[in-house]
This record gives structure tokens, C-alpha cells and sequence, in this order.
């Protein structure tokens, strides 16, 4: 439509923590908060000048589903800006950005913050229909009688919860599960998804010791009186030894383990989107540019599950005029090491390319030195929302470290759907 580009002025993300630990009294909203006003600061933006806000969210609260909306009250931005829920599951605040952009480009606005948060240790558990029913059955009731009635019916075991848990409700299956078979399926053996678990440990643990995370990790106040400023899951001591006692999670004889799964992690992040000119009028030397985005989905009773981005990978190339070759750095979402490493296999196979992809030949060559330089979900946690606002910062800034110019962000979500957004180094 035209010849403006979306910058990515900047943004940051909290400390990223194992669920029901440090921000267990934090709600989505107050982590969401955090976020944006931090970004605001740190950016020396006019709050005024934002024209809307977009944030994702997995499983968003029952009394505040727009996490975008109920952010901005706990951030103190002006009530004014219009906020935006998004749920794409882990591919939320990916998703969430391309929304930004695309109002952006277009001209609905001009700056926007897009972002996302999850709070699993908010997450309530779930009560029966019949339960539920009974309660607002008893909320109607006029008349002590009726009440009387209502009460003399009841049964003790419509209380009993049904805990929180991550399942597609198309197949039964758990997101472990799926994996697994995923691991099966790409011959992916335990071995090499414990050496590629105990990779992003030592990465992420260096990236924090040399500095590379203070340029955009937060410090986040709880309300405990508690300040954290670092991811806390990271682990440097852990060793091939320690992780081979661990036994498999979902199957007797699978291969997945609680150390080559990303945890279940409460956190946020929030990106500040404007257009080029915009970018230029108020004197702002962005970070990078996003230079395409696609997404894509698979038919789950036939595919494996989270395969999705490697159909989603060709389309974002296309769209940004690029090969596989040019891109100088990968950030590949480390839901379980055992679904990364069939991505990569994926990648690199010729049937798969031929197969599935429609393709002459594969989609590239890894170059193991361009993968998760800094670590991943694996070590640093996942917050379901926030985790595509995460990896959008963290390629940026690696990009800006190294002098290089293009970088890929790929998530795979629940619901078989992949999303890739490649980003161009303002260098």
C-alpha cells in the first residue's frame, strides 16, 4: 500500500518466574501494568500519543478477560486508549503485534503497544455445570421455600474441582503428549533433547552474566515488598547426568522430562510499534523493523501438533523478499527441546519440503551458531501471552550486538497453528 515501515521503537518484559512462586499474588493485569508503564518510561513517550494497545493472554481471568484493557488501568496510562484482548495461544503477542502493525500500515494509527502476560498462578480451578447451575438457581430464588428447595437437592459432589490443566480438547490429548509424539514421529531420541535443554541453560545463564537481559528485563515489585530482576529458572549447575535420572512425564516409555519441557511460568512483555515517520518525527532511532508476517495451521488428527510454524516459515520469507540463507539469527519457541529439534529436522528434510510444503528442495540449513543464542522457554520460561513479545526484543537486540540484519521468531500453539514474523536490525 505504501512504501512505510513498522519500527520497533524499543519495549521490555519482566523477569520471567516459575508459576506459583514470586508473583503468585499478581494478577495478569498487574504484570500487565508493569509492562506497559515501564515501556512508556523507558522510551520517554507521551502516554498521549498512543493510539491503541494490543495484548494477549492463554487463560485470561474470568472477571477481567481483556487483559489489554484491565492493564492499562493498573498502568495508569490515560483511560482514553482502546485495548485489545487477543488470544492465539502461545503465539498471542506475536499475533498481537501483527495487529499493531497492520493498523499501522494501514494509516488507522500510528503508535501502538502491543504485548501480552500470563499469570498461571491465577489460573482457578474449574467447578461442575451442575454446580454452577445450582448457584444461580439460588441466586434467583425469591423465597426462603424456594431456597429451602433448591438447597435440599444439592450434592456434595458438584463441588469437586477440576484442576487447571493444558489439554486440546479436540484430541484428549495434553500439550506433553503431543509432543512426545511428535518426538516419535521425527525420530527425536531423549539424549539429544536433554543436550539441547542443558544447551539453553548455560546460553541463558551467559546472556545474564555478560549483561545482555538488563537491556530490557525490568525489575518487577511484589507485593511481598519483594523486587525481582531476574528470570529464576534458569539453571547453570545442571549437567547430563542429573537430567538423565529424570523420569518421562506423559508416557512410561516417552522420552519428555520436566527439564526438557518449558515451564509453567507467570511473567509479561510489551513491544512500542510506530510508523516509520512517526518513528522520525519524534527523534526515535528504533531497534529494527518488522519485515513480514504469516501464520499457518495443520489438520491435527493428521499431523503432529506443533509443526505448524514450518508451514508458516516459507510464506514469511516470501513475504519479506528473503531466503533461508540471509537470516542471521533463528529464535525458535522451546516448547519442549523434543518439538524444536523435529522443527529443525523438518526444516532441513527434502521429503518433508516435498511432501508437505509443495517445495523443490528444503527450506534451509541450520546453522546451529544462529539458534536461541540466549536461551529459550526451556530456561527462561514461558508465559503462554508473553513469550512472542519476548522473542521479538531478544532478537532485536542480539541482532544490534552482533551488526546483523535479520532475524526469525517462530512459535508453534496449541490448535496445530504456527507463527513466524521475521525482523530487519535497524544497523
Amino acid at each position: 500500500m505504501n512504501n512505510e515501515r513498522v519500527a520497533v521503537i524499543g519495549g521490555v518484559r519482566t523477569p520471567f518466574v516459575r508459576a506459583r512462586s514470586v508473583f503468585h499474588k499478581m494478577s495478569p493485569a498487574s504484570l500487565g501494568g508493569v509492562v506497559l508503564r515501564e515501556t512508556v518510561s523507558k522510551n520517554q513517550l507521551d502516554p498521549k500519543l498512543i493510539d491503541e494497545i494490543y495484548m494477549g493472554i492463554v487463560a485470561a481471568p474470568a472477571d477481567g478477560p481483556n487483559v489489554a484493557r484491565e492493564s492499562l488501568f493498573d498502568s495508569g496510562l490515560p483511560p482514553q486508549i482502546p485495548c485489545t484482548g487477543i488470544n492465539m495461544y502461545c503465539a498471542s503477542s506475536l499475533e498481537a503485534s501483527s495487529a499493531i502493525a497492520g493498523k499501522i500500515l494501514s494509516k488507522q494509527i500510528e503508535i501502538g503497544i502491543a504485548g501480552g502476560v500470563e499469570s498461571i498462578s491465577s489460573v482457578r480451578a474449574i467447578f461442575s455445570a451442575q454446580a454452577t447451575d445450582f448457584f444461580q438457581d439460588l441466586g434467583r430464588a425469591k423465597t426462603i421455600g424456594q431456597k429451602l428447595a433448591l438447597v435440599s437437592k444439592f450434592k456434595a459432589s458438584w463441588l469437586t474441582p477440576q484442576a487447571p490443566g493444558i489439554k486440546e480438547p479436540t484430541t484428549g490429548l495434553t500439550m506433553g503428549q503431543s509432543a512426545d509424539l511428535m518426538a516419535r514421529h521425527f525420530k527425536v531420541g531423549r539424549k539429544e533433547q536433554d543436550q539441547f535443554a542443558l544447551d539453553s541453560h548455560l546460553k541463558a545463564h551467559n546472556a545474564w552474566e555478560r549483561g545482555f537481559y538488563q537491556s530490557h528485563v525490568c525489575k518487577v515489585a511484589t507485593p511481598e515488598g519483594k523486587v525481582i530482576d531476574r528470570d529464576i529458572d534458569i539453571r547453570a549447575d545442571s549437567s547430563m547426568e542429573k537430567l538423565a535420572k529424570l523420569r518421562p512425564v506423559f508416557y512410561k516409555d516417552g522420552t519428555i522430562t520436566a527439564a526438557n519441557a518449558s515451564p509453567l511460568t507467570d511473567g509479561a512483555s510489551a513491544v512500542l510499534l510506530m510508523s516509520e515517520s512517526k518513528a522520525k518525527e519524534l527523534g526515535y532511532e528504533p531497534l529494527g523493523f518488522i519485515k513480514s508476517y504469516a501464520t499457518a495451521a495443520i489438520d491435527i488428527q493428521t499431523e503432529p501438533l506443533l509443526i505448524g510454524p514450518v508451514y508458516a516459515i516459507p510464506r514469511a520469507l516470501k513475504q519479506a523478499g528473503l531466503t533461508w540463507e540471509q537470516l542471521d539469527l533463528y529464535e525458535i519457541h522451546e516448547a519442549f527441546a523434543a518439538q524444536v529439534l523435529a522443527t529443525l529436522k523438518a526444516i532441513e528434510s527434502p521429503e518433508f519440503a516435498k511432501e508437505k510444503l509443495g517445495l523443490s528442495a528444503p527450506i534451509g540449513h541450520i546453522d546451529p551458531v544462529k539458534l536461541n543464542v540466549n536461551g529459550g522457554s526451556i530456561s527462561i520460561g514461558h508465559p503462554f501471552g508473553a513469550t512472542g513479545g519476548r522473542m521479538i526484543l531478544q532478537t532485536l537486540h542480539e541482532l544490534k550486538l552482533q551488526r546483523k540484519k535479520y532475524g526469525l521468531t517462530s512459535v508453534c500453539a496449541a490448535g496445530g497453528m504456527g507463527s513466524v514474523m521475521i525482523l530487519e536490525a535497524n544497523v
